[in-house]
């Protein structure tokens, strides 16, 4: 489990394809891993990895045919950016959002503009997504928890501040770049506790109408 809060921005180091997955190698940066160890899981671009080597300047991780399909390491060549994050621990401050590292879908940048000191940024969610994504909603971008700012047909607006520009791979985000998204978990759960109740009660209270008049659903 992660916040969504980027400690360090790292670099692929090495792929090395292994009978039909991959092996990452990921130079971490500045990431502290003294407190590291093998079977951790690191969040690279979002996606939650599992430390399988520590080498010393990095770790390695092994990436599944699942992964593959759903996300877009198997594009990722050496020297490619990264947003890192190590798991939470029950001490860590909560700056961001309960963030899982399960991608969701791959986004697409479609607009990026300046505003004051700031980035705006627009990203169009595949349509599969767009329910679970809501005006001053939490949704994570490449691994990074931001706030969707406004929804429009053309995707959600985000702004990204200086600090967070300049600490992720998003000061470099450009109009046609793709980018994993994760929407928040307790929209997915919603979702499926609502599923539920439709399922095995025909007589259930719980319907959108009701979610919308306490304030759940819009």
């Amino acid at each position: 489990m992660f916040t969504g809060i980027i400690e360090a921005i790292g670099t692929v180091a090495s792929v090395e394809l292994r009978q039909g997955d991959i092996r990452l190698r990921i130079d971490s940066g500045a990431l502290d891993l003294n407190d590291v160890q093998l079977g951790d899981s690191i969040a690279t671009n979002g996606v939650c990895l599992t430390v399988v080597e520590l080498p010393g300047n990095g770790f390695v991780a092994d990436v599944s045919r699942e992964s593959l399909q759903h996300t877009l390491i198997g594009q990722w060549q050496t020297g490619h950016r990264v947003n890192l994050e190590k798991a939470l621990t029950p001490s860590t401050r909560m700056g961001g959002h309960i963030v899982t590292g399960h991608v969701d879908g791959v986004g697409e940048v479609r607009e990026r503009q300046a505003d004051a000191r700031s980035i705006r940024l627009t990203v169009k969610p595949p349509a599969s997504l767009e329910k679970y994504i809501a005006a001053k909603g939490s949704i994570t971008v490449d691994g990074i928890s931001l706030t969707a700012n406004a929804i429009a047909e053309r995707g959600f607006e985000l702004n990204i501040v200086p600090h967070t520009a300049e600490q992720t791979t998003l000061f470099h985000a450009r109009v046609g770049q793709h980018v994993h998204l994760e929407v928040d978990i307790i929209a997915r759960y919603l979702e499926q506790l609502f599923k539920g109740e439709q399922r095995h009660d025909s007589n259930s209270r719980l319907s959108p109408a009701f979610l919308a008049e306490h304030g759940f659903w819009k």
